[in-house]
């Protein structure tokens, strides 16, 4: 599935929040970053539902891959969610596991995403009424995706490194920021500014985005040209401190 239509997807369950919240559902899920080792067939993914109503979610996974500019989702058959579409009940949680089916190369790190949609149950409390008729024509009430990393034989989350470097790029007249990562796991930027002298020129406050592992990504700058340059730094998978990106020349 390509990603710019699963992100216009969740663009519009974004906008229908206020319908999930009429039903009374407030969905939490953990952990929000999941992996599976060489050494495990199965990670443990939990679903608790903090509202006044049932809520009935679906779970599905296709792999992620990138190719510069946008995250790109597609079928797989190498793992699967079981159940893959549960009910929960007011205050109840419920275990989704995520199940390895096929044997990984050794030595990668191979990049999932869980997709959980919240589905409208038939015939609930607000299937009556305008609002109901409107709820009712929609096929999810919200949409949460999580990342899932699984690893083949000798290589784990705390057994490899990114190998990150960075460059600006021109599109459309635009300055755009391109980060590579040539090392064997992902990366997570959080907190990315440019230092320089004078002060820092924030990129992003929160989370950036990802560069999967051997991938590189590019994401546009809203900071005038005058602002960019000097030291890119970042707090790469939740370091506890940030780190300088060395730049590419």
């Amino acid at each position: 599935m390509p990603a710019r239509a699963l992100a216009g997807m969740l663009a519009a369950a974004l906008l229908l929040a206020s319908w999930g919240a009429r039903a009374g559902t407030s969905i939490v899920i953990w952990p929000i970053d999941p992996v599976i080792t060489a050494d495990r067939t199965a990670a443990a993914l939990w679903l608790e539902n903090r509202g006044r109503q049932p809520a009935l979610m679906q779970v599905r996974l296709f792999r992620w891959d990138q190719d510069r500019q946008d995250d790109r989702y597609h079928t797989q058959a190498d793992l699967i969610g079981s159940p893959p579409m549960v009910q929960i009940a007011p205050g109840a949680r419920q275990l989704v596991r995520l199940i390895r089916t096929a044997d990984l190369p050794p030595r990668t790190e191979t990049a999932y995403r869980i997709i959980v949609d919240e589905v409208p149950i038939p015939g609930g409390p607000d299937a009556s009424g305008p609002a109901g008729r409107h709820a009712a024509a929609i096929t999810f009430q919200m949409r949460y995706s999580i990342p899932l990393f699984v690893y083949g034989d000798g290589l784990g989350p705390q057994g490899g490194r990114p190998a990150l470097d960075w460059r600006i790029v021109t599109d459309a007249g635009r300055p755009v920021l391109e980060v590579r990562n040539q090392g064997p796991i992902h990366a997570r930027l959080t907190r990315v500014a440019f230092r320089r002298p004078g002060g820092s020129v924030a990129v992003a406050d929160g989370l950036l985005g990802y560069v999967l592992a051997h991938g590189t990504m590019r994401w546009p700058l809203a900071a005038p040209g005058a602002s960019i340059g000097g030291q890119l730094v970042a707090v790469v998978n939740g370091a506890p401190q940030a780190s300088t990106i060395p730049q590419r020349h």
